[in-house]
């Protein structure tokens, strides 16, 4: 049986943000909850020589202060600063519901799964994606997961060298996939894997990662189809376009030069 875990501190909060002077957005985030309930780190990315190290002393957090570029750069620092049993990513325009760490905990008691996705609605109060009614994930259902809804037991993480790659996510050369490709990561390394369809969070209505016909996430689609299928990419790349034009993400008269925005990620992916 797994070890029950039942005190909160064995839920860590892993919170991406950049360019703060202070940790006043905490407030918002947590205005359902008690902030000095949960272990928070916060990584802040940003060239300012402002330390907020004594300004997180009100709160349970560890602040830390990077100049890496890059989501990916961030989650994988955070990720090396954890020290719980569960972690738990974020960013730090979410607003977590009351009972979300009792669902988080709950959830990892009452499975033997290594790795949890969970539920988010927007400000308007529906679903923040139309997210597919599974439980046990597959690569098809992972596409429809942001990285600010995944809890991972850290020890499985690390002792597996699961990380985001640089290449990805926002502020990265390829924008969109961070979080595909390492939950992509964890099927592969055959971890548990599941899908828990209780809503912890609110997170504004608009993202870039839910516009699949924009440029920027075909062009970072066509480099995740080269990284995990090498040559067979193009043909994943006319199928790709095939199905946005079929559901009318994009038009006639955008297909070929979609094609071509694809074409050049693969490209890309290829000269770095």
């Amino acid at each position: 049986m797994t070890q029950v875990l039942k005190k909160s501190n064995n839920l860590q909060i892993l919170i991406s943000t950049k360019g703060r002077n202070n940790l006043s957005f905490l407030d918002n985030m947590f205005k359902n909850c008690n902030t000095t309930d949960y272990s928070i780190i916060v990584v802040d990315q940003s060239e300012s020589e402002k330390d907020l190290n004594t300004i997180s002393e009100k709160f349970n957090v560890k602040y830390y202060r990077i100049q890496a570029n890059g989501l990916s750069n961030s989650r994988n620092f955070a990720i090396s600063k954890s020290s719980a049993d569960i972690c738990l990513l974020c960013d730090d325009d979410v607003i977590y519901e009351k009972n979300f760490s009792e669902i988080v905990m709950n959830s990892f008691n009452q499975n033997e799964s290594d790795v949890i996705t969970y539920y988010a609605k927007n400000d308007n109060g529906s679903l923040f994606k139309n997210y597919p009614s599974i439980t046990n994930h597959n690569y098809k259902s992972i596409s429809y997961i942001n990285s600010f809804l995944i809890a991972f037991k850290r020890e499985k993480i690390v002792a597996n060298n699961i990380k985001f790659d640089p290449l990805f996510g926002l502020g990265a050369v390829f924008e969109t996939g961070d979080e595909y490709i390492f939950l992509r990561n964890i099927l592969n390394k055959k971890l548990g894997l599941i899908s828990c369809s209780k809503i912890i969070l609110t997170h504004p209505s608009e993202s870039s990662g839910q516009v699949a016909g924009i440029d920027k996430n075909i062009f970072a689609r066509a480099a995740i189809f080269y990284k995990f299928y090498g040559y067979l990419s193009y043909l994943k790349l006319v199928h790709h376009i095939y199905l946005l034009k079929k559901k009318n993400m994009i038009s006639r008269e955008q297909v070929y030069r979609k094609f071509l925005v694809g074409l050049n990620g693969i490209k890309k992916f290829k000269s770095l």
